[in-house]
């Protein structure tokens, strides 16, 4: 039974693996990281592995108390992934691409695979049918969309997200929401569109935080699951196992 833990750049999700079955999971901020993980592992004693992946700026040792009791893994560039990096930097190639682009490897074979994350910043990660992860995009997210309009202009002000009603605001606050939501539900569905007449054989995976919200807007057809990189992270721990 392994914990895998997800430190993004606004909170942390987490989530108890037996074998390939998710038994549960929680998402919760930055501070409260210890207190949470030790209530996991008081609920789940059976937990061998804690495995992480980190964007964020949690420093290590908040996870290095709990060495004494469990394995503690931190996913890295040095470890064994299931596909090979085309990316041109590919040292710069964030943690959470690589174990999304790993995930998709190993569950969806032999497809082309386009993973769009959906969190503080949206990402595009494709890995073609051959298993080469080929590159992707990054935009922002609907949080960083709001925030940008508001701390760059003078009159604009900051919003949480709502869905529109319609794609033609009849006031500030409507065009914003209109702009920030439709415009991203356009971007995603463009990308998608632009990919499936690139190769065919496609599959489409939507995750991270805003995943749901986005899912139901879009015209295309995906595979939308908002636990897709802490399932990615089970998989890619387990492929490490089997292939060090």
């Amino acid at each position: 039974m392994i914990v895998t833990v997800d430190v993004g750049n606004t909170r942390i999700k987490a989530a108890v693996f037996e074998d390939d079955t998710l038994l549960e999971g929680f998402v919760f901020d930055k501070i409260e990281l210890q207190k949470n993980i030790n209530d996991i592992l008081m609920k789940y004693k059976a937990v061998s592995h804690l495995v992480i992946s980190s964007v964020g700026d949690t420093d290590r040792a908040a996870f290095l108390v709990f060495e004494k009791g469990i394995k503690v893994h931190f996913v890295s560039r040095d470890d064994s992934f299931p596909f090979v990096n085309n990316y041109g930097t590919p040292k710069t190639l964030g943690i959470d691409r690589m174990v999304l682009a790993a995930g998709a490897t190993l569950l969806y074979p032999h497809q082309n695979r386009l993973i769009i994350d959906a969190g503080t910043c949206i990402t595009y990660d494709f890995v073609d049918e051959n298993n080469v992860y080929q590159g992707g995009a990054i935009s922002p997210g609907l949080r960083l969309r709001y925030e940008s309009m508001h701390q760059y202009t003078a009159k604009l002000p900051l919003l949480t997200l709502e869905n529109p009603e319609t794609f033609i605001g009849k006031s500030t606050q409507t065009s914003m929401h209109s702009g920030v939501v439709n415009g991203l539900v356009y971007e995603i569905d463009g990308f998608i569109e632009e990919y499936k007449a690139f190769c065919k054989n496609i599959i489409i995976i939507l995750t991270g935080g805003d995943a749901d919200f986005l899912a139901k807007r879009l015209k295309n057809t995906i595979f939308a699951n908002s636990n897709f990189l802490l399932e990615s992270l089970n998989q890619t721990f387990q492929y490490k196992i089997n292939n060090d």
